[in-house]
């Protein structure tokens, strides 16, 4: 069967499919618990091997993983996109208070499900309860915030970032609040205090205004849209923007400045981070849309193009229901081989993740793709 890939119009960045569905699919073998199933079966702890399956799992507090950046690069591929969608809304005479009522309307149903995909008690309206870190949630408002500032020059719309960057910076260091004016500490920093007054939550760890930093991944994401839809040195602008941020988030983590944080999104993870995902997509387009290397890219195209879809349907009737149902069907079968029990919950969540795809291509072949 040829690939559709192959058979898309020239102007669409195919580099940019692959990456989303990339992301899509570890998200996806993620909630099969498949690197929690490998990691049990490595037995030497200094081993090599176990060193590359600790990468599928976020770091703790100070430091960055590779798991770490699957959030800043789903928020910068939205920027990306962003930039297609409102440039096509834009020529085909959608007025930017149009474009403002349906981004409205995108941001509402993402701050919805992203709250409902992290319902986990009964009590889920009251705010104590209530969960506001999801990507889906974050997204909401990192997507209004990267839409305002988008017909702004790009200059400006970097200006913007730096200053984001700044603000974050200003509120951590210089919060008034004794119990919570240590910046980097966690439980006692500015983003746990903003939990407490809106929520009346003691967090610890991940904190509901990651969005104001985060902002800039997607913010970033429609410059580099842009640029792409201009055809304007994209390969080149890639590399130099990604290999600079990384040098300064690293740098300034490591001249104890501010350190690498993902749960409360220092301004140095959000550079270091932004780098990766820069030098990410110009890999992904120097391979795909420059070389033309386009076989066996189906698989991760049938999960990219439902993203949302994909990302929820894991989330609650994967993890609440499906899973399960398969690990029962599937452990008898896996048992007769008489492998080891670690190896056996290796089979099964393999087993998982393709009854999943077989759903999302089902969905592909018929054309059902959920938008929001």
């Amino acid at each position: 069967m040829e690939n559709s890939l192959t058979r898309k119009s020239s102007n669409r960045l195919l580099s940019l499919d692959f990456m989303r569905g990339l992301v899509m699919v570890l998200l996806t073998l993620e909630t099969t618990e498949l690197y929690p199933h490998i990691r049990e079966c490595i037995t030497d702890k200094e081993s090599v091997g176990f060193k590359i399956i600790s990468q599928f799992f976020h770091n703790q507090w100070v430091g960055l993983h590779f798991w770490d950046l699957i959030q800043p690069a789903f928020m910068f591929m939205a920027g990306v996109s962003m930039a297609y969608s409102l440039t096509s809304q834009t020529s085909n005479g959608v007025s930017w208070s149009q474009q403002l009522i349906k981004t409205l309307k995108r941001c509402g149903l993402l701050l919805f499900f992203g709250l409902f995909k992290r319902i986990h008690d009964p009590n889920w309206l009251s705010l104590e309860a209530l969960d506001v870190t999801d990507i889906l949630t974050q997204l909401a408002f990192t997507t209004l915030i990267a839409f305002l500032l988008f017909n702004l020059k790009s200059k400006f719309q970097i200006f913007a970032c730096f200053g984001i960057l700044v603000l974050t910076e200003l509120l951590y260091r210089y919060n008034p609040v004794n119990a919570y004016n240590q910046a980097f500490v966690d439980g006692k920093n500015f983003g746990d205090y903003i939990d407490l007054i809106l929520f009346g939550q003691h967090t610890h760890g991940y904190v509901f205004i990651n969005w104001l930093p985060t902002a800039v991944h997607t913010i970033a994401g429609t410059i580099v849209g842009k640029i792409f839809i201009k055809n304007r040195n994209q390969l080149i602008y890639l590399l130099i923007v990604g290999i600079t941020s990384l040098i300064i988030g690293y740098g300034i983590s490591a001249a104890n400045i501010t350190p690498l944080i993902k749960p409360i999104a220092t301004s140095s993870f959000i550079l270091a981070s932004l780098g990766f995902c820069m030098l990410a997509l110009a890999l992904c387009y120097w391979w795909i849309d420059v070389k033309l290397n386009r076989k066996g890219l189906l698989l991760f195209e049938v999960v990219g193009m439902n993203s949302i879809f994909v990302y929820l349907f894991c989330d609650t009737v994967g993890k609440h229901w499906l899973n399960e149902y398969v690990e029962i069907i599937t452990m008898p079968i896996f048992k007769l081989t008489g492998l080891a029990d670690n190896i056996i919950m290796v089979l099964i969540s393999l087993s998982i993740f393709a009854v999943e795809w077989g759903v999302f291509y089902f969905l592909y072949r018929k054309k059902i793709f959920f938008k929001l």
